[in-house]
């Protein structure tokens, strides 16, 4: 979802909401799209942009494994076990 679209539709919301005896309303709609995204089993940006800088380590790291073993393999007469 787009933040900058969540944002604007978040204000024209509240600006409806300021406009009439919906301040109730207003608390129990944030209540209830918190409670939505919970169950949604999101993670932030932040959390994202971290696990694909270390998926991105851990396949470089795998390759350079890779590597290894092949000249390993290559000395050792080239028998792979």
């Amino acid at each position: 979802m787009n933040p900058k679209l969540m944002e604007e539709l978040g204000d024209r919301l509240r600006n409806l909401m300021a406009q009439g005896p919906a301040a109730d309303i207003d608390r129990n709609l944030r209540a209830l799209l918190g409670a939505w995204f919970a169950r949604l089993d999101l993670v932030s940006r932040e959390e994202f942009d971290i696990q694909r800088e270390v998926l991105a380590r851990t396949r470089a790291r795998v390759v350079e494994l890779e590597r290894q073993v092949a000249e390993l393999e290559a000395a050792a007469g080239g028998r792979p076990r």
